[in-house]
């Protein structure tokens, strides 16, 4: 009889063990979330005359990373950001879905121009944030940062994603 109470005790605590282990290497895995693998870049923010604001970003290239973006960070320090670069310019919409924290969504058409910006995007919010025209990428930068740094509608954003390919 002791030795089936000590028995199911240790199986108990094997299970509660692997329970354990499980969720901390899930825990782990949304912790850092694929974001090591994205290339790190410089944009420039072109402002107003003279004026050029260096962001560093990380490039959402595939669809695997454009599907994950920011979801699940608990911090975009300022003068960072994410770019989504999609090609020929078209009708963007986004989400804010397992995304912790508020954003500025700029809408970039295919020569750099910014189109619109979507300030301080709700977090967790399923809403859909629409491009509301054609565009090439979006970028996404903490929430407040376009205001803080006079971005606005028709200022440029310079990145080789946004320069003519030669023919």
């Amino acid at each position: 009889m002791l030795e089936t109470t000590q028995s199911r005790i240790l199986s108990r605590a094997a299970h509660r063990a692997a329970l354990l282990l499980a969720g901390s290497a899930l825990a782990a895995m949304l912790a850092s979330p694929l974001d090591a693998k994205m290339r790190h870049e410089r944009l420039w923010l072109l402002t107003g005359p003279g004026q050029e604001t260096p962001i560093d970003v990380e490039i959402a290239e595939d669809a695997k990373e454009k599907q994950l973006g920011l979801m699940f960070r608990t911090e975009l320090p300022e003068g960072t950001g994410m770019l989504f670069p999609y090609g020929s310019p078209r009708e963007i919409t986004m989400w804010m879905h397992n995304t912790y924290i508020p954003l500025d969504m700029v809408f970039i058409r295919a020569d750099g121009t910014v189109h619109r910006i979507e300030k301080r995007a709700e977090p967790l919010s399923d809403r859909i944030i629409a491009s509301q025209g054609p565009v090439a990428a979006v970028l996404e930068l903490p929430a407040g940062d376009a205001e803080r740094l006079g971005l606005k509608a028709g200022d440029r954003v310079r990145h080789p994603v946004f320069e003519p390919t030669p023919r």
